[in-house]
């Protein structure tokens, strides 16, 4: 582990020298990628050096206790050293979970796309309320959220959502999302109080730049119309939504909720491009063979990780047998008590398999 922690500062200073070159702040996209990666390695320097320093001291304050004469003065020193042998697990611990390899993904913006599934009127109600629940959680965060497109359900709610959300590492955190969703309450309109089963299916796809997705143009259609759902009135007079299909894939993008067609448009080829993009990460990792991805979930929208149980004030994460009876807060935006443990897990399943290699 020290090895590569020598080589992470090696590079991290090669780095911050080659920022300083004329040539490389006059290309502006290599700049960016460099700053990028400086940010990058920065938490693991900034770690590392941390745990050197106490190192560092603690074996000189052993050399001082071998010489040291005066009881008071090594009563000090055995105290300190006390204090830094309690923080070095910590930071140990801290420094493996930075080495291990990072996904490309995980500073990336997303889109969130939402469905009703199983469960008629009563899905769509939740699939709303589960959007409006991420939404206070990114407030929370200061990441922004913003509505591309909105399909209402039939008395209420919405029978799909699809939204941005951009900010600091949004990805790494909802990443985990992806699934069916679960939830059992006693509808409204149930007279005899019987608890029903609906579902709502959650998409985290991460956002890509254009040219990291090719498209042949002419294999597009592209159509306009006017907006419906909760554009509003200024929305709706004029043919503002657009629907983006990629005739190869069947892939339909529809975006609506924009005041301008070209801002529609843009926004529906930002949703097909990372589209395009996953569909290419997700053969990859079907042709893998590495079996473990399965055994621990890889976010696919058709495995079901989480039960909402209102009668009971329960939420269940099924991936990590996590139960929590917190679930009015949770749906108030403090999904941190449901993402955090999930990734702490599957930061120890890597932990696990980083060890074991």
């Amino acid at each position: 582990m020290y090895s590569k922690l020598e080589d992470v500062e090696n590079r991290y200073e090669h780095v911050q020298m080659m920022l300083q070159k004329p040539d490389i702040a006059a290309d502006q996209k290599q700049y960016r990628a460099l700053m990028k990666e400086v940010a990058n390695l920065e938490k693991i320097v900034t770690v590392y050096r941390d745990f050197k320093k106490k190192t560092e001291a603690l074996e000189a304050n052993k050399k001082l206790l071998g010489t040291e004469s005066d009881p008071e003065m090594k009563e000090l020193l055995k105290e300190e050293n006390r204090e830094i042998e309690s923080a070095m697990p910590a930071l140990e611990q801290e420094l493996k979970l930075l080495l291990i390899p990072k996904d490309p993904n995980d500073d990336k913006n997303i889109i969130l796309e939402i469905r009703a599934g199983a469960g008629g009127d009563e899905a769509s109600l939740f699939a709303e309320e589960l959007f409006r629940g991420y939404s206070y959680y990114a407030t929370t965060l200061g990441w922004k959220v913003e509505l591309l497109s909105f399909s209402s359900g039939n008395v209420g709610g919405a029978k799909e959502i699809i939204a941005s959300v951009t900010g600091e590492s949004v990805y790494s955190k909802l990443k985990y999302e992806s699934g069916v969703h679960r939830v059992q309450r006693v509808p409204k309109t149930e007279s005899a109080g019987r608890v029903h089963t609906s579902t709502v299916t959650v998409a985290v796809i991460p956002e890509v730049e254009e040219q990291e997705v090719k498209i042949n143009m002419s294999e597009v259609r592209i159509e306009t119309m006017r907006s419906s759902g909760a554009g509003g009135q200024s929305v709706n007079k004029t043919e503002s939504a657009v629907r983006v299909v990629h005739l190869p894939s069947g892939l339909e993008v529809r975006c609506q909720e924009g005041k301008s067609q070209s801002s529609n448009r843009e926004r529906a080829f930002q949703i097909l491009y990372a589209k395009l993009k996953q569909i290419e990460e997700d053969k990859v990792r079907k042709e893998a063979s590495d079996v473990r991805l399965d055994q621990i979930g890889t976010g696919d929208r058709s495995e079901r990780i989480r039960t909402y149980n209102f009668p009971q004030s329960r939420i269940t994460d099924h991936r990590i047998g996590l139960t929590t009876h917190q679930i009015d807060s949770i749906m108030n935006g403090a999904f941190e008590n449901l993402v955090d443990p999930l990734v702490a897990h599957f930061q120890a399943e890597a932990l696990k398999q980083q060890s074991s290699t």
